[in-house]
């Protein structure tokens, strides 16, 4: 698995990816990837920041409704986000949503300002990790509320882990995402829950990718193990081979009929 920084489970068209899709799947990536980058990378003020993203979003809109506009900064990167918008009919807001809470990275860390409560977490995760799991989805042709329920509790707990193994990491970048007066313990075990709540997917998602997202799941999981075993708040887990050989077995493991 590639990452996006806190979008460590992102797929990216990898060997389990059908082949007809890994140009989607890239094209979706690498808009994510320059957006997060655009938001977090380098010495740039706030305020500047958040005008290059809403230069991006624009860009955008615009290739996508002027098929002879071409964008000044971005020109590669949207005309094959724009090609496979249009092949695919991928749902644009889901896009605008990845956009927005990459803007709300920038005012939060630039601010140092905390998340009150869960529910307001969430609600962040709902626009930054869940339509990666819905842009999928449509992808492969599966658009049954069941499997959005799925996806959404699959993708938030996958976020929530990201947050919980990276707190060594982003508390001194000034990223605060535990909520205040939060339990640790209680944070992780609702993200296993979700991703419980979320495995029967893998039944719902056709073919080799309905492997890769039993890796994801089982990864997820196993970093979890990983955290509940250690302080985050001062070191990083770390997955080994062993680890890699248990996500690998239990994936296999996973039963095999529809719930």
């Amino acid at each position: 698995m590639q990452s996006v920084n806190h979008y460590e489970n992102f797929p990216v068209a990898s060997l389990l990816c059908p082949p007809p899709l890994r140009p989607p799947v890239q094209a979706i990536y690498h808009f994510a990837r320059t957006a997060d980058d655009l938001a977090d990378e380098g010495n740039a003020s706030a305020e500047a920041r958040l005008a290059v993203l809403q230069t991006l979003q624009q860009d955008l809109l615009q290739s996508l409704s002027d098929a002879a506009f071409v964008s000044t900064t971005w020109p590669q990167m949207l005309a094959a986000l724009r090609h496979q918008v249009l092949a695919f009919d991928l749902p644009v807001s889901l896009l605008l949503d990845l956009l927005d809470a990459f803007a709300q990275d920038v005012r939060y860390t630039r601010d140092a300002r905390r998340y009150a409560s869960r529910a307001e977490l969430l609600d962040y995760c709902r626009r930054s990790a869940n339509p990666i799991g819905r842009l999928l989805l449509h992808l492969y042709g599966v658009d049954d509320a069941v499997s959005w329920q799925q996806s959404d509790a699959i993708c938030t707990a996958l976020q929530l882990i990201n947050f919980w193994q990276d707190l060594s990491v982003d508390v001194p970048r000034g990223r605060f995402y535990l909520p205040d007066n939060a339990d640790l313990k209680l944070e992780m075990a609702f993200a296993r829950d979700l991703m419980q709540h979320g495995a029967p997917l893998v039944h719902r998602v056709p073919g080799r990718a309905g492997w890769e997202l039993r890796l994801v799941v089982q990864g997820g999981l196993r970093i979890l193990d990983r955290c509940e075993g250690i302080n985050t708040q001062l070191q990083r887990p770390q997955i080994t081979w062993v680890d890699w050989l248990l996500m690998g077995w239990r994936a296999c493991a996973m039963p095999q009929s529809r719930p």
